[in-house]
């Protein structure tokens, strides 16, 4: 069962809701129900989420730094306060050419 970090009615600045760990990536589950969750995440430089399909569409806002995001075989360098949707079904993947904060939005269809 999902226990929530983030409580209701509460501010949050999101890039201070998570930290970065050397060589790793760390994820913080924001929200999670059956029509879909909100994650953040902090990659460390040379990391990465290889290539994956999910079901429905997913969307990318980076909140501090900037991250390469393939859907397909297109690549786009997504910046701090900028966002990507990455549709359903669609081979997709994300890498850390440095370190940067990112927000995961999927939403069930």
């Amino acid at each position: 069962m999902f226990t929530p970090v983030f409580l209701h009615s509460t501010a949050y600045t999101l890039k201070q809701s998570i930290n970065y760990s050397d060589g790793a990536i760390v994820s913080k589950i924001v929200t999670k129900s059956n029509a879909g969750n909100i994650t953040l995440f902090a990659f460390d430089k040379g990391q990465n989420l290889s290539k994956h399909s999910a079901p429905f569409d997913a969307i990318i806002q980076i909140l501090e730094g900037k991250g390469r995001i393939t859907i397909d075989n297109d690549t786009f360098i997504i910046e701090e306060n900028q966002m990507i949707i990455m549709p359903a079904n669609i081979p997709h993947a994300v890498d850390a050419d440095e370190k940067f904060k990112m927000m995961l939005i999927m939403i069930k269809g």
